[in-house]
């Protein structure tokens, strides 16, 4: 072998190499760690610590072992990883709060709704519960298929038999390469309501199922606020999300006095994370209608929050708490598994259910070959026992005086080798006169066990009536007591509350200031003596800004897109600020042309370097994400040119060509995004400016000295997208 391979040199492609060994390692992820598998909902490192416990018979009605026995089997027989992580999933299918149907049952400090770590593993013990035995159902009948682990001595199973809804039922969340996967939990007896309807009338769409299984339903509880449109439209493209806020009422006191007692929190939100953002938001006053919050919680969550003054609405305390703090969050819904196939996708829930059906009809098929078979072999041993009972005599003989009895007795009762066998491993009990009578009996009850076996295997139909049956009865079994119930509320979308009269920050005149290499900053007061501001070396003042502390800041830059930052998060102080692009996604590689305060009802004509444009209503503009909003679509080469404020009735457009041209502004469309339409014909070149005006009030045009009244400006005045005349000299001055 060395000397085969020694000195030999492959020349490859770094790039080539890279991909290669990228793509490798990307498919492991993908199909070995983060995705769950669509048939039952487990990953690899889930599916491992079940079987594992399964083996050290760690049944619900066994004793507990320690979880560092259960991770050592584990790591040392499937999972070749660190105890930590094992440890961790292990953990987290023990929390009540975070599995909706836990798969193991913990003793000791298995962590809190808090936050809190579970104790070691060398302190922790745990067992099975009924749901994993449902998991587990099976395995030992062939029900699934096993493979090799990664030393090759042990076998371990592709997936397990999931005689439990498990991927819906407990959810799953992962991260892979290039893709993820994020699916809540659901109430287990409505998935199986859902899946009978499924067996029963496979034309079911997905508003069927729906109305069997409304939408998630989290171990936290909580309320689940969303459109039925939305929840439906989720559901069939197998991406969305669902608002969850806090469970919470309203307790008297004495006096006209009263309190909000939160009693139920939303999902993977630790309550302590909570009451810290709460606390930091008091303090830095923006939550101007709350006094202060308690946490008077046990193991049962139970928040006080006091308002500043009896007045208020309760209402309108919660929507600012809503509105401000993770009492309301999101949680997405992207059903990425893996199929049947190993491949990864997205589905639909009627596709998810319909794979679980499936993989259910597979094993049914599986378990009855595998009964079949064992039931064949039990009675082709008792023909052989009632065949030799009528000559026992001679048998006896056979057995003392023949050298080979086993070919005797083969020759002489014409008996396979098997029953042979089984002839002579007989005991000596077994000859009595009674036994030949149970064996008798043993042999007409599996006969007809046979009987019904062949007839399940040769009718589709029975098996999935079969299935429909097994799934009534899950219905029943997991819709039952405590852990059955539905926790979670679904509600219709709730009204608009109106806070318009709550300020969330105190009311205050800031000036803001942007330097023309994109530095930020707000200095309080609007009188500010711009000419002796300071800025780093080589920098300079490029706008300033009045505003307030309340309004929302719009950043319009040159790849047509929209940035919005309210007044009180611009940073203060006499510093240098902050560069725009911490503050948002702005490309290096694109500046601002505008910055301005949101008005309610204004409008801006926003065009590109090609000349065309729109007018886009501000409120449109605002973007609740960093990435911004995409206002102007552009073409490979353009850039956004104009945002200017669109007050008036009349719009007046310069051209690289010193073509001048004015046309009526109700000309131009009003759109929230788009590629806009021509402002004036080119033959060669682009937009120079452009701007909006008043007939009344005349064109003031940028570097002009005087107003120019309407009745002056007749001669170029046209149709959009005319070419124009030429420019006057005042609008080339400084345009």
């Amino acid at each position: 072998m060395s000397e085969t391979f020694e000195g030999h040199v492959e020349e490859t492609k770094l790039a080539d190499a890279l991909s290669e060994r990228y793509l490798a390692y990307a498919l492991s992820t993908i199909m070995s760690r983060s995705l769950p598998d669509v048939r039952d909902g487990l990953k690899p490192v889930h599916r491992r610590l079940v079987y594992a416990m399964h083996q050290l018979k760690l049944d619900p009605s066994a004793g507990f072992k320690k979880c560092a026995r259960v991770v050592g089997d584990v790591i040392g027989k499937f999972h070749p990883h660190g105890d930590a992580s094992v440890y961790e999933a292990l953990v987290r299918l023990a929390q009540d709060f975070a599995a909706r149907y836990p798969l193991v049952e913990g003793q000791g400090n298995f962590g809190s709704i808090d936050g809190d770590n579970a104790a070691a593993m060398r302190y922790t013990e745990a067992r099975l519960t009924e749901v994993a035995r449902a998991l587990l159902d099976g395995i030992e009948n062939d029900a699934v298929d096993f493979r090799p682990t990664y030393d090759g001595e042990e076998q371990e199973p592709v997936v397990l038999p999931a005689a439990f809804p498990n991927l819906l039922a407990n959810g799953a969340s992962g991260i892979a390469v290039g893709m993820a996967t994020s699916i809540p939990p659901h109430n287990a007896a409505e998935v199986c309501a859902a899946a009978a309807l499924l067996v029963r009338k496979p034309q079911s769409t997905t508003e069927d199922l729906l109305k069997l299984m409304p939408g998630p339903d989290f171990p936290t509880g909580g309320l689940i606020v969303e459109d039925s449109d939305a929840i439906l439209k989720a559901y069939e493209t197998g991406r969305g999300s669902f608002r969850m806020r806090a469970r919470w009422e309203v307790e008297q006191g004495r006096f006209g006095t009263w309190q909000i007692i939160v009693t139920e929190i939303p999902y993977q939100v630790q309550k302590s994370r909570l009451i810290e953002q709460v606390a930091d938001l008091l303090e830095q006053k923006k939550l101007p209608l709350l006094g202060d919050i308690r946490d008077e919680s046990t193991d049962v969550i139970r928040l006080i929050l006091e308002p500043k003054t009896r007045g208020i609405e309760p209402e309108v305390l919660m929507e600012t708490m809503f509105r401000a703090t993770q009492l309301e969050s999101r949680f997405g819904l992207n059903m990425n598994v893996l199929g049947a196939d190993r491949a990864p996708g997205v589905l639909g829930l009627k596709d998810v259910l319909q794979a679980w059906l499936d993989h259910r009809h597979e094993v049914l098929e599986r378990r009855t070959r595998h009964r079949l078979d064992a039931v064949e072999r039990r009675l082709e041993i008792l023909s052989g026992f009632l065949a030799v009972y009528l000559n026992l005599d001679e048998v006896i003989r056979i057995i003392r005086e023949e050298d080979d009895a086993k070919a005797c007795l083969i020759s002489t009762f014409t008996l396979t080798d098997m029953q042979a066998e089984a002839v002579l491993n007989m005991r000596l009990r077994s000859l009595r006169k009674l036994e030949e009578l149970e064996i008798r009996k043993e042999y007409d009850k599996l006969s007809a066990e046979r009987d019904d076996l062949l007839k399940l295997l040769g009718d589709e139909k029975l098996r999935w009536s079969r299935i429909g049956r097994e799934l009534d009865g899950m219905v029943k079994q997991f819709g039952a007591g405590a852990l059955g119930q539905r926790r979670s509320t679904l509600l219709s979308a709730p009204k608009p509350v109106d806070i318009s009269v709550v300020e969330t920050v105190e009311r205050e005149p800031i000036t803001l200031i942007l330097s023309q290499k994109g530095w930020v900053r707000a200095i309080k007061g609007h009188a500010i003596d711009l000419e002796n501001q300071k800025f780093k070396e080589g920098d300079g003042l490029k706008l300033a800004v009045p505003c307030q502390t309340t309004d929302k800041l719009c950043f319009f830059g040159t790849d047509g897109r929209a940035f919005t930052l309210k007044g009180a998060d611009l940073p203060r102080g006499r510093g240098d600020g902050q560069p725009v692009r911490l503050l948002f996604d702005l490309g290096n590689d694109e500046d601002l042309i505008a910055v301005f305060a949101v008005k309610e009802g204004a409008k801006r004509l926003v065009a590109s370097s090609a000349g065309r444009g729109m007018l886009v209503e501000e409120d449109s503009m605002v973007a609740e994400k960093r990435s911004g909003r995409q206002v102007l679509n552009l073409k490979e080469g353009e850039y956004a040119k104009i945002c200017s404020p669109a007050e008036g009735d009349q719009v007046a457009v310069l051209g690289d060509n010193r073509r001048f041209l004015i046309f009526p502004a109700e000309q131009l469309p009003v759109m929230g995004r788009g590629l806009g339409v021509a402002l004036q014909k080119y033959a060669d070149g682009g937009l120079r400016q452009a701007m909006v005006f008043s007939s009344t009030d005349g064109l003031l045009w940028p570097g002009a000295v005087r107003v120019r009244q309407f009745a002056d400006l007749q001669e170029w005045v046209g149709k959009r997208a005319a070419v124009g005349k030429n420019a006057p000299a005042w609008a080339l001055k400084k345009a």
